[in-house]
This record gives structure tokens, C-alpha cells and sequence, in this order.
């Protein structure tokens, strides 16, 4: 990924990182109960999920997850929301390493990777 120590090449990396491994930044720590529950660390925040902010001015807020920005690598909280200019409320967009999952939306996908993780551990 990044092998420069020169600040300004590690941000143009993040700014023109290739979708497939933005994927990795995406990738948001599990509460301390549901690290118990299924013996992994971190997944990938998708929409659905209920997550917690850690860090920032709106530490302590909880909400679900309304939308996953790949592009800008920002999630978005249904109880996060500001005016823009016009007036209308839209969603905030925050960080994903400020985050924490307080609760999973479990699909297809995610419940296959959760068995194989806990199996493997």
C-alpha cells in the first residue's frame, strides 16, 4: 500500500486509491460483546448497521447506518444531520476510524464470513 514516509505521497495515494482496497479503510472495530460473540476484531460497515462515534465533537452518538461512500470513504448516520445552504437537512458524513459497531446488520454475505472467521480462530 503505502511504502513512502513523505506525508504529501501518502495523501495522494489515499486520494487516488484504486475502489479495491478502499475497502480496507472501510473496515470499522467491533464492540468489546460482539468481538466475544464472534471472535473478530473489525468488518466492513455496511448500511444497516448500528454504529457508535468514538471520537470527534459527536463522540457518544449512536444511529444506524444510512450510507456507505466508497468514493469519499465517509459513512453516513441517520442521526447525523445538518442544514446546507438551501435549508434542506442532509447527512453528515463521518469518518469510518471514529467509528464503532455497537450492532450488525447480518446478510448472506457477512454471516459466511463471520463462520469461517470464527471457525479459522
Amino acid at each position: 500500500m503505502i511504502k513512502s514516509s513523505q506525508s504529501r505521497k501518502q495523501r495522494k495515494f489515499l486520494f487516488n486509491m484504486p475502489m479495491h482496497l478502499r475497502n480496507h479503510i472501510m473496515h470499522v472495530h467491533l464492540s468489546k460483546e460482539l468481538r466475544k460473540k464472534y471472535n473478530v476484531r473489525a468488518l466492513r460497515v455496511i448500511k444497516g448497521d448500528t454504529v457508535k462515534i468514538i471520537k470527534g465533537d459527536k463522540k457518544g452518538t449512536t444511529g444506524k447506518v444510512v450510507k456507505v461512500d466508497l468514493r469519499k470513504m465517509m459513512v453516513y448516520i441517520d442521526s447525523l444531520k445538518v442544514k446546507n445552504a438551501r435549508g434542506k437537512e442532509v447527512y453528515k458524513g463521518i469518518s469510518p476510524a471514529n467509528l464503532i459497531i455497537t450492532d450488525l446488520n447480518i446478510n448472506k454475505y457477512r454471516a459466511d464470513k463471520l463462520n469461517v472467521k470464527s471457525s479459522g480462530a
